[in-house]
């Protein structure tokens, strides 16, 4: 049973090595990454000048989004919000962008009273998710959304993310720099590898940044659900056993060493993110269940593979995240129910 590959390990070469190849690999981007700079600082002139238009959405609106490429834990913060204003009786609209289906089954999954709209023009979203019911709305990706208004823009940052570079698309993985943290009315600084104080230490760092509250949250593994019987499995019962740790996802290296904290004997299996596991896909993962203890898969693959999955053969066991608050909750969640006091006294 071989291992899979992908672009991953590529894009993870560039911007994690300290190799020299891969410092001169960086330098021959540089170019291209000051290409970007000046397109994202004229395009954010033209936002702070009014050049551009911000147009109104229909609902009271958060926007979630980072300021590096994937990995950071913005759908699962976009996720918790949208339960949270659930909980408190309200129907929740979640808007995408529109590129994969994979973020789109996992909102729907993980929070069934939201109306999930996957739509690049955003408002023409919000009309849709108004049309369907919903009361407020969330903004997976959407930090550098600047032509739709939101009332609250939070920003998340992965204390995992410095073992990469701080350079530019697409030498680095940084869409922006830290200054754009100033349009930011909260920051979640999220962890999977780094440990609390690391990433406390990011959130004490960048507080003056922020005009808002600062906040950490932990997205760790505990426990495990079959994929079809959703039976719970003790993180535990990983140990000494042969494991096939399998993602489609833009940060597999943080789910490989949450798997290989369980003592598993591991084997990496890894596609592009947001690809579509084709039958021959299946076919492989099959053969790996059949070959090892367990197949291990993310949450935002099993909505993928969930309906799809052989009967006969052993199924695979869901990391589920546990969302933890470790600092900061009640700031940011007072800031969540304050743009949605007016729509409750109506």
């Amino acid at each position: 049973m071989g291992r899979r590959g992908d672009a991953h390990r590529l894009i993870r070469w560039l911007w994690t090595s300290r190799r020299v190849d891969a410092r001169l690999a960086r330098l021959a981007l540089l170019p291209f990454s000051a290409v970007w700079r000046a397109g994202m600082a004229a395009r954010n002139l033209g936002f702070d000048r009014g050049w551009n238009t911000v147009r109104e959405l229909p609902l009271p609106a958060v926007a979630v989004g980072n300021l590096t490429v994937g990995g950071s834990g913005k759908t699962p913060i976009a996720s918790w919000i949208a339960a949270h204003y659930a909980s408190r009786g309200l129907v929740p609209g979640i808007l995408l962008r529109g590129y994969g289906r994979d973020e789109v089954l996992v909102h729907r999954y993980q929070v069934p009273e939201a109306r999930v709209i996957a739509d690049p023009d955003r408002l023409a979203g919000a009309e849709r998710a108004r049309a369907e019911g919903a009361e407020v709305l969330v903004l997976d990706d959407a930090f550098q959304r600047r032509d739709v208004w939101r009332d609250y823009n939070i920003a998340v940052m992965s204390a995992d993310a410095s073992r990469a570079v701080h350079w530019s698309l697409p030498a680095g993985p940084w869409r922006e720099g830290l200054h754009a943290l100033r349009r930011a009315d909260a920051l979640i600084v999220t962890r999977k590898r780094a440990d609390a104080e690391a990433a406390l230490a990011l959130a004490s760092a960048l507080a003056p940044r922020i005009r808002g509250p600062v906040g950490v949250v932990c997205l760790g593994v505990s426990r495990y659900e079959g994929l079809v019987s959703h039976r719970v499995v003790a993180a535990a019962a990983l140990q000494g056993k042969r494991v096939v740790a399998a993602s489609a996802i833009a940060d597999p290296d943080a789910f490989v060493a949450q798997t290989k904290a369980t003592g598993a004997q591991v084997q990496v299996a890894t596609w592009n993110d947001h690809h579509e596991f084709r039958d021959q896909d299946l076919a492989w993962l099959a053969k790996a269940a059949r070959k090892a203890d367990f197949v291990v898969v993310t949450q935002k693959d099993a909505v993928k593979l969930r309906d799809r999955w052989p009967a006969s053969v052993p199924e695979p066991l869901v990391a589920v995240l546990d969302f933890t608050w470790e600092h900061g909750e009640a700031a940011i969640t007072a800031g969540l129910d304050a743009i949605v006091t007016p729509v409750e006294r109506l």
